[in-house]
């Protein structure tokens, strides 16, 4: 399948058809902040950023960094040709539930090490999810868990007719 033209590149934006496959994990300078509930469950500037080709960054966080009782264990897995073997977690916040809202790989592949005490969080179901003071948007279709925000340009990997790219 033919992949999409890229979209125009803004002052201070980066296209995610720059971001390279297999994807690159980088510790990032930012400030990020989930609520649930109405409760902040997790406010940290201790981030990874996972990019790969035509999907916006996925923001994996330190488990640790989490109000305790926020993530317990889920329902499901799933493999990642890359990352490896992905358990999944339910999040809590403010007397909220939502079941497999997270996602961790407990024992990455080699040269993914650095996630194996992390988690990223689906922010589709989120009350909300901050980078910098600036609330994402998740990526289009449920399987996917990047955040957009407005220093990523697309198009998306997960809108339709994406399935191919």
């Amino acid at each position: 399948m033919r992949h999409p033209s890229p979209d125009p590149v803004a002052p201070g934006q980066e296209s995610v058809w720059d971001y390279p496959r297999p994807p690159r994990m980088e510790k990032v300078d930012a400030r990020v902040t989930i609520t649930l509930g109405g409760e902040l469950i997790v406010d940290t500037g201790d981030v990874v950023r996972v990019l790969e080709t035509s999907h916006p960054p996925v923001f994996y966080l330190p488990i640790a960094a989490f109000v305790d009782g926020a993530l317990t264990d889920g329902v499901g897995s799933s493999f990642c040709e890359f990352k490896g073997a992905a358990r999944y977690l339910d999040v809590h916040g403010g007397g909220e539930h939502r079941p497999a809202a997270a996602w961790n790989y407990p024992r990455p592949s080699a040269g993914y090490e650095l996630l194996a005490d992390r988690v990223a969080v689906y922010a589709q179901v989120m009350d909300r999810c901050t980078v910098d003071g600036e609330t994402v948007t998740a990526q289009p279709g449920r399987f996917y868990g990047g955040w957009i925000t407005s220093r990523v340009a697309g198009p998306f990997k997960g809108v339709a007719g994406s399935m191919g790219w």
